[in-house]
């Protein structure tokens, strides 16, 4: 009798899964220990694993499907047995031809008119010069191989800044010559588009250098799996957590010296500490000295975790992650940086296993490496709390009754009210707060 293998439950908030490619057609030998497809959960894209030896027979959900759980996928079984479509299975869609796009009338970009120049008098005894009508992109003159590009050093210096190759170019300057304004223009034109030539003295504009036209073409795209959980779980922490929040300031000077410190005696090992390492580490002791604010709020009781498992958000395509970091009050700020890089790279690469996105008491947003000063981030259930993270600025500060420079580092702790009180997070921040102003505490 074949076996039915349905759509496994490959996440703690999985409820469809979108079966991305099958990697077996119907007819081909399997083994128990196979991979039959790849399931694009809301949290990754993962394997389905074939549990039956024999023959794959039929496939019931077609690749681009989405399936909810528990629904059959495909049959295993013997060569030549006859397969019945499991009642309720929806046909594969019939193949639609592609329809053309709408076609739009785009307004046409408005010539530039530039006043030719009088030629020099051997040139003006063969020909006359009229005015020359020059489209506002114009395309470079084509030159001989070997041929010298004339730039001015500036504009030499400015292309390589900015990226855009001399050799694209259309000068405006004396002789053809390429000056600042040529590279703006190229620049602003964008890239795969010739620069315009900058007008000559006497030339009349009808553009600016800003580009024109929409900032995109409009489109409706449909919602992924990922962003739909996203958004379904972001608006019930919102709407059904009574988030409160606590922020400070903390002296992010210590820290920074210490990490570079490190970075640079143990650069041969191949250490690179981030910011965001000690932000992990801290938080795993502040939790040892803070213990309430480590649990979760179960309806009728109250959990609290002996371990820290402390999660950070990662950005993907159409989403976010939090990968966990687990019992990371027992580990080593280098262990913690080692596991953090190795997560963040199978999270962007969505090769992450469910028991490594799932069972964190305690989640890090950290959007200062994106030059945010501050923000507060909405609690990840079924944690209590979530640390935001803002970017180190430089600022006056008073320190000993003198006005000095400091690095200025801004925590926001967002906390769900029915577990952390208000004088438990300020305990917790406080906590924190000490370590990494004293980051020696977190190399014991």
């Amino acid at each position: 009798m074949a076996q039915i293998i349905e759509m496994p439950k490959l996440s703690d908030t999985m409820t469809v899964g979108t079966l991305v490619k099958w990697l077996k057609n119907e007819g081909d030998v399997v083994k128990s220990g196979t991979m039959l497809a790849e399931v694009e959960t809301d949290k990754a894209t993962m394997e389905l694993e074939c549990f039956f030896d024999g023959t794959l027979l039929k496939i019931f959900a077609p690749a681009g499907s989405q399936v909810e759980l528990g629904a059959p996928l495909c049959a295993v079984g013997k060569p030549g047995e006859t397969v019945e479509v499991p009642v309720g299975t929806a046909p594969p869609p019939e193949a639609k031809p592609p329809q053309a796009p709408e076609a739009r009338m785009e307004p046409k970009p408005e010539p530039v008119v530039v006043k030719a120049t009088t030629p020099p008098p051997a040139a003006a005894a063969a020909t006359s010069a009229p005015a020359v009508t020059a489209p506002v992109h114009a395309a470079a003159p084509a030159r001989a191989e070997g041929e010298r590009v004339r730039i001015s050093p500036l504009a030499r210096k400015l292309a390589l800044e900015k990226g855009v190759s001399p050799a694209n170019l259309v000068g405006s300057g004396p002789g053809g010559r390429i000056v600042r304004a040529d590279v703006l223009a190229a620049q602003a034109a964008g890239p795969g588009k010739a620069a315009p030539a900058a007008a000559k003295s006497g030339a009349t504009f009808g553009t600016s250098l800003l580009a024109k036209g929409p900032i995109q073409e409009e489109r409706a795209v449909p919602v992924s799996t990922m962003r739909g959980v996203i958004a379904k779980r972001l608006l019930e922490s919102k709407t059904q957590i009574p988030h409160f929040y606590v922020e400070i300031e903390v002296d992010a000077g210590p820290m920074l010296d210490l990490r570079q410190q490190l970075n640079s005696a143990l650069e041969k090992e191949g250490v690179k500490l981030s910011v965001n390492d000690f932000i992990l580490k801290g938080c795993a002791e502040a939790l040892r000295r803070v213990p309430t604010v480590n649990g979760s709020w179960e309806q009728t009781q109250i959990r609290y975790f002996g371990a820290a498992h402390v999660s950070f958000a990662v950005a993907i395509e159409d989403g976010l992650i939090t990968p966990v970091v687990r019992d990371a009050h027992l580990k080593s700020v280098f262990a913690i940086s080692a596991e953090a890089k190795s997560l963040g790279k199978l999270a962007k690469e969505k090769k992450l296993k469910p028991d490594q996105f799932t069972g964190g008491t305690f989640c890090v947003s950290n959007l200062g490496m994106m030059g945010i000063d501050r923000f507060s981030a909405i609690i990840n259930p079924p944690n209590a709390a979530i640390l935001a993270v803002g970017t180190t600025v430089k600022k006056p500060v008073v320190k000993d009754d003198q006005i000095v420079v400091g690095q200025r580092m801004s925590l926001t702790l967002s906390c769900d009210h029915r577990v952390v009180d208000g004088a438990v997070g300020a305990q917790f921040l406080a906590a924190l707060r000490d370590l990494l102003e004293k980051p020696a505490l977190l190399l014991i």
